[in-house]
This record gives C-alpha cells, structure tokens and sequence, in this order.
C-alpha cells in the first residue's frame, strides 16, 4: 500500500514565513556548523534533518566570499548564491517531498550547493536534476559539489546540465518536487506540467523590479493545483542568458 505524503500545514509554513522573515540576515557564522546552529538558534531551521542536511553540505566549497554571512553572494555571470536562511526555507518547506526515491528539479541551479542540499536531505536513491543557463556555472557547480560531495555525482545522484530552466528538465520528469532559485513571471507551464501528481513546486513569482512572492504550489492526486504565497521575497529574473548576462 502507498504511503499518503504527508503535507507541511499551512498554519506551519506560516509560522516558518515568519520566523525567516523576522531572522533573516542575523544568522552569521564562522564556519558551515556555526552558521547552521545560529539558523537553528534563530528558529530559520526547526527540523533536525535539515539541519543535518545542511551541516553535509559546506557553503564555503559554493560561495567564493563570505560564505557563512546570511546574506545572497555575487558568483559572477549576472547570478547570486541565496543567502543561507532562504536555502533553509526552502529545505524546510521541501522536507516532505524530498523522500529516498524521488525526482528533484533545482531551477537555476547556480553554484550546486541547494542540489547538493535536496540530495543530502532525501537520502536513499533519490536524484537531484540541476538545470543552469550559464555553461560556466555549469562547470564551476561540477566542480563544486566535487570538492564538496564527490559520491553525489559518482553515485548519478546529482546531476548538472546546462539548459534552459524555464523549459525544465523533460527527460527525467515527473519531479515530485522541483525547487526554482529566479522569479518566474510567469510561472512556466513546463514546469507545472513535469511536476508529479502529489508533488510541489517553489518558485519566487513576480517582475523583475516589482513585488515577488515565494509561491508553493501543489499538484494534487487529480492534476488540479494549489497555491499558498509563502513570504515576499526578492530575486534575480528567471529569464533568457542574454539578459542575464546584461545585468
């Protein structure tokens, strides 16, 4: 018999949007731990395996400066790293749907370090698809999680393509989560389209310079949708490489 998913209620994604917010840029480290247990201290991170998750995987093999700053870094190419409490909020919401056999999709998958994440979170068999328009970055995210995590790309549990994200990655769907690291305006019907039945897609929605929101949707067992917004949020576009490059 299959096990029913067990859902994050919206009353706890609430309370997660808040505690994020309210501790947002306060959780300074000096190291990958130190950084982890100050999430965890500021209520950012409340589950243990996220935590654990996040302890695997050292920001400092990602992001070329301050690493463990709660702040998004520049990684060239028009791109940020998110800053750490975003990538908690999301692992956080993600939890439920990152189980040891599924498919996840990281859009825009920039340094690695969130595809590296959802891998080290779901454990298992489970794989990560990063898709990233920025052949360098493409490169430079290999070689990270390398450094970093070698037996997630050996094992084929992470993978690292170039493409156009706001195409998804059909080939391995249908995902039942898939994490959007841009804002999408709109949201690509591609991407709604290889998320699994039961499956979830975060995804920061709104223009370029205007209100965003990260969004959660949900596509339940009979393919109709779902939406919560999670909190307001600002992003980089989810957009061609040549504007990207332009920025």
């Amino acid at each position: 018999k299959k096990k029913k998913k067990k859902n994050l209620p919206l009353a706890a994604l609430r309370r997660l949007s808040k505690s994020a917010a309210a501790m947002a840029w306060h959780s300074h480290g000096t190291s990958n731990a130190s950084l982890v247990n100050a999430l965890k201290k500021n209520g950012v991170i409340k589950s243990d395996k996220v935590a654990e998750a996040m302890k695997k995987v050292d920001r400092g093999n990602y992001s070329p400066d301050a690493p463990y700053m709660d702040s998004p870094q520049l990684i060239g190419h028009g791109a940020t790293i998110s800053a750490p409490h975003m990538h908690a909020a999301a692992l956080e919401i993600l939890e439920p749907y990152l189980t040891p056999d599924a498919h996840i999709l990281d859009v825009g998958h920039g340094t690695g370090y969130l595809a590296a994440a959802f891998a080290m979170l779901a454990g298992g068999k489970a794989k990560v698809v990063g898709v990233e328009h920025i052949p360098e970055l493409v490169e430079q995210s290999r070689r990270n999680v390398e450094k970093d995590n070698a037996s997630l790309l050996q094992a084929g549990r992470v993978e690292l393509h170039e493409g156009d994200g706001r195409k998804g990655w059909p080939e391995q769907a249908p995902y039942q989560a898939i994490h959007v690291g841009a804002a999408a305006w709109p949201v690509p019907q591609d991407l709604i389209k290889q998320l699994a039945p039961g499956g979830a897609l975060l995804v920061p929605t709104g223009p370029e310079f205007g209100d965003q929101v990260l969004k959660l949707i949900i596509k339940r067992e009979d393919g109709t949708l779902s939406e919560n917004n999670v909190m307001g949020v600002r992003y980089v576009p989810l957009t061609d490489k040549e504007h990207q490059l332009q920025r």
